[in-house]
């Protein structure tokens, strides 16, 4: 284990517990294994009474819906405190302890796991909750304060969305950070979609409860012609009654299919493939996987405008958004999908998600809040050092800690969502619009709109991968002097080092800095690689950057210079030798990013295509 790994102990639901908060926990466990660190997963052998959750709570015949983690302790009853004890007694040389929250009945189970493990005494471990609802959709009396004094015990609590982060800091959490949720998607890759000619087929996918507003939905589509709709779900309590009576309508006969139960990962692809639009017309929301779900299997979404779905559902785009509890809304929105054309036209918007970059993120923001408070240190103030001779290079890096305040305050929200850590410019346009979006951060000036749309994605993944509140990530920029990445760096209270290209580029082995000591290897335009230098640059990243550090990249992609473009085709190849050497790519470069390039020659046409592009890589050490 490096000295950068932590020892974490992941407190949540796992298999053979079914549903979306189990599912997140382990691919949770295994990105943070991933990442480096060692994990061990501490689980319930009995988790809800049967009053919380009516439903069943074991995935139906055992099969996992994602891969179990290895190193799992199912030690964990919620009727017997005693486990509760013993398994916080065995967590006290832990680094921190992850909590993952969801009702509150299981509050005080987690208090007294982080009272025994000692947390909170300046001796145990730090405390992180992971809040998937701060207050449950239906709260009780006395749940504030209960709930309250968890968040008040932790350092620090993540949560999925700015309402629960709002919430969250009400009831008394130290530190709140916002994070998307990352996607958990259960069920295999898209099957082929059978001939379909008839009307509009809607999905609901899930638990049936009250706040899911399925119900709505019904009364709505009493009102329109045409669509159909499956139900295929647990119908718990009132609300599934209630769903099952709305089914039964004689104005609904022949269009509604009522599915009870759970409904297991093998069957979701096929599922997907028989509808045309996915229906989640909650009444309130947090966070769900659902558009993303639908997203992975190109379906447009039916949603309200409630929790994390404004963000993620385009309205007119690749799907609708209504508001909340309105059925008038609801009825317009089903007359719109009924119009022939409609579902497929926005079928055809949906891009399909990122799988790896949201969890970079996650990662990167769980290090953060998992790491001690940064202790300010009054010092020399160390900022740009050209490289010259190599003990001048080395004595930059072993002062880089000491640092300046921060010009800038840019967060994760700060951003527009579609600057990524990975992506491709093929049109003039997104670079102007860069250099623009750099103008209204407050950023210096960049001359080359190319150069600032290269180092806008970079200070991306500064501020949402990497993460470093604190500004002491050392920085190595092999980037050139035209580059305005280090200024912007700077601007945001980093010190990094710049290799300035004098006669032969200059590399890290310069600085001979030790291996796994650095943080961010950057090599942006105009100074970025070429086809000659890419696997070199990688093969230095490999060892020089910590586990959890960042290269920075970036490529002309091209068919005519075999010497300075690599092919679309090649790309693939980089991306896996990067990762043979450990290195993952934060993004997706061969679904969503080169097919960019193929969509910018069909739109350009054959003679008026771009003979380059610049495509932008963002690489994680693991």
């Amino acid at each position: 284990m490096s000295d950068s790994a932590l020892r974490v102990a992941l407190v949540g639901p796992t298999h053979p517990f079914k549903g979306g908060v189990a599912a997140h926990t382990t691919s949770l466990a295994h990105e943070l294994a991933d990442a480096g660190h060692e994990v061990t997963l501490v689980s319930w052998s009995h988790l809800y009474p049967a009053f919380l959750y009516p439903g069943e709570q074991a995935v139906p015949g055992g099969a996992p819906d994602v891969e179990p983690f290895p190193r799992t302790l199912r030690v964990l009853s919620w009727a017997r405190p005693d486990t509760w004890l013993r398994a916080g007694r065995r967590l006290r040389d832990v680094d921190v302890v992850v909590v993952v929250h969801v009702v509150p009945a299981v509050v005080p189970a987690h208090l007294a796991l982080l009272r025994a493990a000692g947390a909170g005494s300046g001796r145990g471990p730090r405390v992180v909750v992971v809040a998937h609802n701060v207050l449950p959709h239906e709260p009780g009396p006395g749940d504030r304060p209960l709930v309250g004094s968890l968040l008040r015990r932790a350092d620090a609590v993540l949560v999925h969305s700015d309402e629960q982060a709002a919430l969250a800091a009400e009831l008394g959490a130290p530190r709140v950070r916002e994070v998307d949720l990352p996607p958990h998607l259960p069920g295999g890759p898209p099957e082929p979609r059978p001939e379909h000619d008839g009307p509009v087929r809607l999905l609901s996918l899930g638990i049936v409860r009250d706040y899911k507003g399925i119900d709505l939905l019904l009364e709505a589509l009493r009102e329109v012609d045409g669509p159909t709709l499956t139900v295929a779900g647990e119908l718990w309590g009132d609300a599934g009654r209630r769903v099952r009576e709305l089914a039964a309508d004689p104005r609904l006969r022949g269009r509604v299919e009522v599915h009870g139960g759970y409904v297991p990962a093998d069957r979701i692809a096929g599922l997907m493939a028989r509808h045309d639009v996915v229906v989640l017309p909650y009444r309130s929301a947090t966070a769900s996987q659902n558009v993303l779900l639908a997203r992975r299997h190109g379906r447009p979404v039916l949603a309200t405008s409630v929790g994390t779905f404004p963000a993620q559902v385009r309205d007119g785009v690749d799907g609708l958004l209504v508001p909340p509890a309105d059925r008038e809304a609801l009825v317009a929105a089903l007359r719109t999908l009924a119009e022939p054309g409609t579902a497929d036209r926005l079928a055809d918007a949906v891009r399909e998600p990122d799988l790896s970059g949201p969890w970079a993120h996650y990662v990167g923001a769980l290090e953060a809040l998992a790491a001690p408070p940064a202790v300010p240190v009054d010092e020399p103030e160390p900022s740009v050092v050209p490289v010259g001779p190599v003990a001048r290079a080395k004595a930059a890096v072993a002062g880089l800690r000491a640092r300046r305040q921060p010009v800038l305050t840019i967060g994760p929200l700060d951003l527009p969502e579609d600057v990524r850590a990975t992506d491709l410019l093929a049109v003039d346009a997104d670079a102007v619009r860069a250099a623009e979006v750099a103008r209204e951060l407050g950023l210096p000036r960049a001359k080359d709109p190319v150069a600032a749309w290269a180092a806008l994605g970079a200070v991306a993944s500064l501020v949402r991968v990497l993460d470093d509140r604190s500004r002491t990530a050392v920085i190595v920029d092999e980037s050139g002097s035209s580059s305005p990445f280090s200024r912007w760096a700077r601007a945001l209270g980093f010190a990094p080092v710049e290799l300035e290209l004098t006669g032969r580029r200059a590399a890290v082995e310069a600085l001979d800095v030790d291996t796994a000591s650095l943080d961010v290897v950057a090599r942006l335009h105009p100074g970025g690689c070429t086809a000659n230098d890419v696997q070199h640059v990688v093969g230095q990243a490999s060892w020089s950057l910590r586990s959890g550090g960042l290269l920075l990249l970036t490529l002309p992609i091209g068919d005519d210079d075999p010497d300075f473009a690599v092919r679309a085709a090649d790309v693939r190849g980089i991306v896996a030798r990067a990762d043979d050497l450990g290195l993952a790519l934060v993004g997706d470069a061969d679904g969503e990013v080169l097919s960019q390039m193929r969509d910018a020659r069909v739109a350009f046409g054959d003679n008026g295509a771009p003979a380059y592009a610049v495509l932008r890589l963002t690489f994680r050490r693991k």
